[in-house]
């Protein structure tokens, strides 16, 4: 459950990323390593060269579940001003992981939310994201979970053979009260790793198609005329014949960069696209920290940054 990073123009500080200027801003990237140690961050002026903060080590250890995992940290910067993040707490629980920070350095006590509890024989909640909607003032948090027998799966051999993952979301206003679940993508194939993007007055979902047999272990895109969709049918990979998961974004200069996880080849990748349909490989052009998996990409000012790096 790595992810793609895209680069766009967007107040977020999630997969998501936007910024006005290269100069006043500081693009910062959470991530974790290994099986799940907990959070990292990298920072850049460019959005091609990525540099470890704090000697790469963990800004925050995972106190969840009984696996205590912090995979796919996703963080944003909500509405209220305070960056929100949510992770993957375990490769089993039906929750996910989730706290607030004013700063990025000093947490909340990590929040367990049993997104797919009320499901019985759900196996699994990963790779949860955060999108805000400014006008409803109210976050979607949205993941990928198995519900066995729920919907026909084609590919039984994708990840073991029984899962026929689904992307479901919550809303909610204030990380206490949050609403029933639902379903929110069924691309009629098992698919994990979504994340929005607000483009003008739409919405695309980038997502990694599971499919192992035959072979497809690509990202997709899809777009919406709301945040909870309908979403179209995703379109051509945006990706190589390698395998790669795990979508952030951020635009500059009028290009879009996703960065994504070459999963196993161990390094990360990313594609560019001035309009979100023809894409570049660049995975050449950029440098990331070794050993980096599965988060988000997010913007903060260069006063947050000098602020930031002076605490450690």
């Amino acid at each position: 459950m790595t992810r793609i990073i895209i680069l766009f123009l967007s107040i977020s500080v999630s997969s998501i990323a936007s910024s006005q200027s290269g100069i006043e801003n500081v693009y910062m990237f959470s991530y974790f390593k290994g099986n799940g140690d907990g959070l990292h961050y990298a920072y850049s002026n460019d959005g091609y060269t990525w540099k470890a903060l704090f000697d790469d080590s963990i800004v925050l250890r995972p106190a969840l579940s009984k696996d205590k995992l912090m995979r796919d940290p996703c963080i944003i910067r909500g509405g209220d001003g305070k960056f929100h993040m949510v992770w993957t707490v375990s490769w089993s629980d039906k929750g996910i992981g989730y706290a607030s920070s004013p700063d990025l350095v000093n947490w909340s006590a990590q929040k367990y939310i049993p997104v797919m509890e009320y499901e019985p024989t759900a196996t699994n909640a990963w790779a949860p994201e955060i999108t805000y909607d400014p006008k409803k003032k109210r976050y979607l948090i949205y993941w990928a979970s198995t519900i066995p027998g729920r919907f026909l799966q084609k590919d039984t051999s994708a990840e073991g053979g029984k899962n026929n993952h689904r992307i479901y979301y919550v809303t909610t206003k204030d990380f206490k009260k949050f609403s029933k679940t639902k379903l929110l993508y069924d691309p009629g194939f098992s698919v994990i790793d979504a994340s929005i993007l607000k483009d003008n007055s739409r919405y695309v979902m980038f997502l990694k198609n599971e499919t192992r047999s035959p072979v497809e272990k690509n990202l997709r895109v899809a777009f919406a005329k709301k945040l909870t969709g309908p979403y179209t049918n995703p379109g051509s990979p945006i990706t190589g014949s390698y395998w790669a998961e795990g979508p952030s974004v951020l635009r500059i200069g009028g290009q879009c960069i996703v960065y994504f996880d070459k999963y196993r080849d161990h390094v990360y990748g990313a594609v560019t696209s001035a309009d979100l349909i023809n894409w570049t490989d660049i995975s050449d052009k950029i440098k990331m920290p070794k050993g980096i998996r599965h988060g988000s990409v997010f913007i903060i000012t260069q006063k947050e940054f000098q602020k930031l790096s002076g605490i450690k």
